[in-house]
């Protein structure tokens, strides 16, 4: 991690450069693959100062029409192991900011508390009540942090339903009783998981997770970028790998898959009744070339139109 912030503080001034242009192109992928609204990071490191913030909000205002965001002030290069600290500081005074981010405050910045108390007073000071903490770490270091953040929400009920862990790689590596007891802590604390599903050595228990009701996320860590080449930004190719991953074949199973690309709204509730789209609810729509959610999840069937706030911005 410590060499790609070192290859990212040589390559960034340049990237800054195409950065606004990139950030659109990027919103019309997603927006070609369904996608309306996103959570989004930020960097925030010495390097870069604020002017990552400043060209998203450039390509978000070219995209206000069609294209909503919710942002995250990350400190991608640490808090403490970069000067990091002052920025992230003066971040959390913006309006435009929603979350306050965090990454492996061991592994980074060499100190668990002093990382973690620092990032939830930050968050409590302005107001946010928003923490979305990138924590790779596993074993001892990993659930340390994961507890620290779910016994900070239980204190702080403004935290609750507000505070997430993205990653979360060491709930992947607890044995099933140890699965069972974090599941229960992490949703009475209402301290939710956001996973980009990996999959190999690391494979996260996502079904336990929603069995006791934790708010679990699915996303695109990166979108084929020098992190990676497999992100696509396609929810439905998410959702089609937890069907595969996780067993769920049947048709029934795979229509309930189709939640995970849409923040938990499906058409049909478990008896078949249709629950959505009701009078009131947000116009926000996806039409898809699929007879029936199971399909649009198994085949990843073909976008064909994506409507926001009642509009129709592009159709296939």
């Amino acid at each position: 991690m410590k060499d790609m912030i070192a290859y990212e503080q040589e390559i960034i001034p340049e990237l800054l450069k195409t950065s606004v242009e990139r950030a659109e192109q990027l919103i019309s992928l997603q927006q070609h693959y369904g996608t309306h609204f996103a959570r989004t990071h930020f960097n925030i490191d010495p390097t870069s100062g604020l002017k990552s913030l400043e060209h998203l909000e450039q390509a978000l205002e070219n995209k206000k029409d069609s294209f909503k965001v919710e942002t995250v002030a990350f400190p991608q290069h640490g808090i403490y192991y970069t000067e990091t600290l002052p920025l992230m500081k003066e971040a959390a005074k913006l309006k435009s900011v929603s979350f306050i981010g965090g990454l492996d405050p061991l592994s980074i910045d060499g100190n668990i508390e002093k990382v973690m108390g620092f990032t939830v007073q930050l968050a409590l000071d302005h107001h946010k009540g928003l923490i979305d903490i990138h924590l790779h770490e596993v074993g001892e270091s990993g659930m340390k942090t994961i507890n620290y953040l779910i016994d900070k929400a239980i204190e702080n009920p403004q935290l609750q339903g507000k505070t997430f862990v993205s990653h979360a790689f060491a709930l992947a590596h607890l044995n099933p009783k140890e699965t069972e007891q974090i599941a229960e802590r992490l949703a009475a604390a209402k301290v939710g998981i956001a996973s980009s599903v990996p999959f190999g050595k690391t494979i996260m228990p996502i079904p336990t997770l929603k069995k006791y009701g934790v708010n679990v996320l699915i996303g695109n860590d990166n979108v084929q970028d020098y992190w990676s080449t497999f992100g696509s930004g396609s929810m439905l190719q998410k959702a089609n790998l937890i069907a595969e991953l996780y067993g769920y074949a049947t048709e029934y199973a795979l229509s309930r898959a189709l939640q995970f690309a849409t923040q938990s709204i499906l058409p049909l509730d478990e008896k078949g009744k249709q629950q959505w789209p009701k009078a009131g609810d947000e116009a926000a729509i996806v039409l898809t070339e699929a007879s029936c959610s199971a399909e649009a999840v198994s085949r990843i069937s073909k976008i064909e139109a994506l409507m926001h706030d009642g509009n129709l911005f592009w159709r296939s």
